[in-house]
């Protein structure tokens, strides 16, 4: 390792501050290195950069005739991984996982095989005399027993150099000679140790020493109390020693064909960020909820009113479809604004339909006409509604009949006088009377004979007033109580197979051509359910655009919430990068754990959107129901998780840009 001219400045304000000046200095391989000073002399600044966790502001430094300066964040981080352990004074664990998965966090970024990985750090654990620890977390470790967890940790890649910051600074007497045997004991065994201390007793243990003042090297010489010749011995023997052992053994040693391929590797460390999400998640249970509020309503929202959307335009369309569907009504006069429309609206007549009614493409047509009069039963007189309808009228509406039967062509022919009267004319001429069939009422001057009696029909498009409707054959109804040969419209009934534009077309050119003028309207009953469909999809467009919001209110509050996480957890971040984390690495573990809160906030949010629904059913009526769409949940879950990737990427992207040094030294 071959420093020269480094120079390293710190801003301070409108100025800078140098910390160290001009360094120039050489460690070789299998030194056991004591940087000594007091505090401020740039000791630690300097092992930093030994260390690739910080970069000079000026000078050369090379590693294996390796220059540094051109390094990429991924370069040093591949640089620590592979050839640089690390021991920190505060070791640096992390709290959530085992002694032993803080162990093998190094080579989780390595790429090592899963079992491997497990026994090498079990054996590096058992070695250290942490083998009954090894699944304590550090919380229930003493200091000594996590500074050797932390020793491990920085053997676990093979740990050519050991770089020790203060080893010994938190520990009592007795676990800090203990710390520097261990350190000595891997000095022997071929390891480059640099120590950083201030204390002159633990420089003794080293080699050599530098003593560092105000940034400058006073001093570099070799320790006249190193026993040269036992460590001389120690490298002799670990030479002629055909299996290392485990503490010992070199990155060649131990990742040499312990690795996974490239893809195997990618996902060793997604399930490694996979599961310290998690961990994160459970650590703050009550932020991580508060986090997914603004999702689960959001989303809530949104696969709520699609549902109820879906609901309502399942109710309009079954209301049309019970007046009939595929019609086409053909209706007497002049289209609206025409100023002929106030001269002449009797031009529609029953041969019109029945030329209609021949055409290939109809299946039914009912001609009709309407006008009240009075309608007595024995005491009881009321004003109704009187209908002159075709044998074909019940077919072409959908209605249904309660009680009797319909008209056929015989009573078309012979203009009976047989009516059929709706609810409303059975409660009111007949309250008492279960079964009307066979009563005579008296319409006019003219009698009629009940023969049926419609089922009642209270969706949005029947009559809805109270007013008895009496229906008779609309030839009955032109010659007895009318007069006159027009009729007011015809409804036909289309095939299902033809297009009902197409057939309005060919109805309208028909007409037309039979009149000589376009003296009549028509209404194609599909381009109402068009205009509702259209209608409702626009309406619930409407309203899941408002919901949506609070979707992206919930992503800024993600947002939000994972910068706090990443502020909290840079410490963590710090570690991570110091036994070898990718900038990659980083920014996945927070980007799934944003992904992870937000599609956890979408599966809350629709199962609260199905107790809404489901609330909304039980007390709602028989005919409307909540709807859900499958495609607004598969659209709910797509959407919470690009709210985690696009309201965590910034988050993500700022822990994975943090300079591993600054990192480390927050709490």
């Amino acid at each position: 390792m071959q420093l020269s001219g480094i120079i390293r400045e710190f801003p301070a304000g409108e100025q800078t501050i140098r910390i160290l000046h001009g360094i120039d200095l050489t460690i070789y391989q299998g030194e056991m290195v004591a940087i000594i000073g007091q505090s401020g002399s740039g000791k630690s600044t300097l092992m930093n950069i030994l260390g690739c966790l910080d970069k000079a502001t000026a000078g050369e430094y090379l590693i294996f005739g390796k220059s540094v300066k051109q390094l990429d964040a991924d370069e040093l981080a591949k640089l620590r991984r592979e050839h640089f352990g690390f021991i920190f004074q505060r070791y640096h664990l992390l709290g959530d996982i085992d002694a032993r998965d803080n162990v093998a966090v190094p080579a989780v970024y390595a790429g090592m095989d899963n079992k491997l990985r497990a026994q090498r750090a079990e054996q590096l654990l058992t070695d250290l005399g942490l083998g009954d620890k090894v699944h304590n977390r550090p919380s229930q470790l003493s200091g000594g027993q996590q500074q050797r967890v932390s020793v491990a940790r920085a053997l676990m890649n093979g740990g050519d150099v050991i770089l020790a910051d203060e080893p010994t600074g938190a520990l009592d007497s007795k676990s800090g000679k203990d710390v520097l045997q261990i350190l000595n004991n891997l000095n022997k065994q071929g390891h480059t140790v640099i120590m950083v201390t201030h204390d002159p007793s633990i420089a003794d243990q080293a080699e050599r020493v530098i003593e560092l003042k105000d940034g400058h090297i006073i001093a570099d010489y070799r320790n006249e109390h190193f026993n040269h010749s036992d460590h001389t011995q120690a490298l002799a023997n670990e030479e002629t020693t055909e299996e290392a052992t485990a503490a010992s053994a070199s990155p060649s040693k131990v990742l040499r064909h312990k690795q996974k391929s490239r893809l195997g590797s990618l996902i060793d460390r997604l399930s490694e960020a996979f599961r310290m999400s998690i961990l994160a998640m459970r650590a703050h249970k009550m932020r991580t909820l508060l986090t997914m509020l603004g999702i689960i309503i959001g989303i809530a929202s949104v696969v709520s009113v699609v549902g109820i959307g879906q609901g309502s335009q399942q109710q309009i369309l079954s209301n049309i479809s019970s007046l009939g569907t595929n019609t086409i009504t053909v209706i007497d006069g002049y289209p609206y604004g025409d100023p002929r429309r106030q001269y002449n609206d009797d031009n529609l007549t029953p041969d019109d339909a029945q030329a209609v009614a021949d055409q290939p493409y109809v299946v039914s047509v009912s001609p009709q006409l309407d006008t009240n009069a009075s309608v007595r039963y024995r005491s009881v007189q009321e004003s109704a509604s009187i209908s002159g309808v075709g044998s074909g009228y019940l077919e072409v509406t959908g209605e249904k009949l309660a009680q009797g039967q319909g008209f056929d062509e015989q009573s078309i022919s012979l203009r009976t006088q047989d009516i059929i009267i709706d609810d409303n004319a059975k409660t009111t001429f007949f309250p008492d009377i279960t079964n009307p069939i066979g009563e005579v009422l008296l319409i006019g001057n003219v009698p009629g004979l009940v023969i049926g009696v419609l089922e009642p029909n209270e969706n949005a498009f029947s009559r809805s007033s109270d007013t008895p409707t009496i229906y008779m054959p609309y030839t009955t109804m032109m010659s007895r109580i009318v007069g006159g040969e027009n009729i007011d419209r015809f409804v036909v009934l289309i095939d299902n197979q033809i297009s009902t534009s197409a057939a309005e077309s060919a109805i309208s050119e028909l007409i037309e051509g039979r009149h000589g003028a376009d003296d009549f309207r028509t209404q194609n009953s599909d381009s109402i359910r068009q205009t509702i469909e259209s209608t409702t999809n626009t309406m619930t467009l409407l309203i899941s655009s408002i919901a949506i919001i609070s979707l992206v209110v919930g992503g800024i509050g993600v947002m939000n919430i994972m910068l706090v996480s990443v502020t909290e957890r840079t410490n963590e971040i710090g570690v991570r990068m110091a036994v070898g984390a990718r900038q990659s690495d980083i920014m996945q573990q927070f980007l799934i754990e944003a992904v992870l809160v937000c599609i956890l906030g979408g599966g809350l949010g629709i199962l609260l959107a199905f107790l809404i629904g489901e609330g909304i059913n039980s007390l709602g009526s028989d005919s409307f129901s909540v709807i859900y769409s499958p495609t607004s949940i598969i659209a709910a879950f797509i959407c919470s998780t690009l709210i985690g990737i696009v309201f965590g990427f910034l988050p993500a992207r700022n822990a994975a840009k943090l300079n591993p040094v600054e990192a480390l030294s927050r709490d």
